[in-house]
């Protein structure tokens, strides 16, 4: 049996919650470069999972082909119970819908206002929001969610990092997804900073009821945030478990990452 089944099994996953993510032996190769070897991973509801490894360990290209942004070379991934890839355009556009995505670089529109890049996908996606919904009163909820109701007719140049970052997640967050995929959110930023990233993070998930993937290479953020965490190496789940099962392994790959 390997390191990860048994891990997994002393694990608290609650497997009578309904699974919202699957992703079952990915495979991805750039030329002679296999980023993606087999990789596997699942996704219950309300839950906080973190996936970490080192760069180039494909946690980035999976994120891509989760989203359909890139085509695995084999494998499966299933979102919401749909196959990504049987799912036509306008298919895809719509289960999108369902992701919110914080980019690790926050990803704003910098000709925008913040006002603006929140009603960016409102605007794309009308059918989503109900006979009733205000625009004005949505865009003004999600910047009341992360804290930052003023910044709502600044421009982006005029935000600090961590403010940047908040906004990016009430952008994420302005089409209430099911799914939140965090990529890095605290890189880039001061101590006092992350800190308080993760700590939103942690109120996000708990207000909105969120399943939440998060990639980090941060330990202090997964081991405040994450229910589980999965290793990745080489391309495939090393290892996987809780915070405390994996920081007190004695396993040197697994070591390398919790000093």
């Amino acid at each position: 049996m390997s390191q990860t089944q048994d891990i997994s099994k002393s694990s608290n996953i609650d497997t009578s919650k309904k699974l919202v993510l699957e992703i079952k032996d990915l495979r991805k190769s750039f030329g002679d470069t296999h980023v993606l070897n087999g990789f596997n991973l699942e996704l219950y509801e309300g839950e906080n999972l973190v996936v970490m490894g080192k760069s180039g360990s494909g946690k980035s290209v999976m994120i891509k082909c989760m989203v359909g942004l890139m085509q695995a070379d084999s494998g499966s991934i299933k979102v919401m119970g749909q196959d990504v890839a049987t799912l036509n355009q306008s298919e895809l556009d719509e289960l999108r819908t369902e992701i919110g995505f914080l980019f690790q670089g926050s990803a704003l529109y910098d000709s925008m206002t913040v006002r603006e890049n929140l009603e960016f996908p409102l605007r794309r996606h009308k059918h989503k929001l109900g006979t009733n919904s205000n625009t004005y009163d949505l865009v003004k909820e999600a910047l009341e969610n992360v804290g930052l109701p003023h910044t709502i007719d600044l421009m982006p140049e005029e935000l600090s990092g961590g403010m940047k970052r908040r906004i990016a997640l009430a952008r994420a967050l302005i089409l209430k997804p099911n799914i939140i995929l965090y990529d890095e959110p605290t890189t880039g930023l001061d101590p006092i900073t992350s800190k308080e990233i993760i700590e939103l993070m942690r109120r996000i998930q708990q207000q909105y009821k969120t399943s939440s993937l998060i990639i980090t290479h941060d330990v202090d953020c997964a081991r405040v945030v994450s229910e589980r965490i999965i290793l990745l190496v080489d391309g495939v789940n090393y290892i996987e478990g809780t915070y405390a099962e994996l920081s007190t392994s004695k396993d040197e790959k697994v070591k390398a990452f919790f000093k």
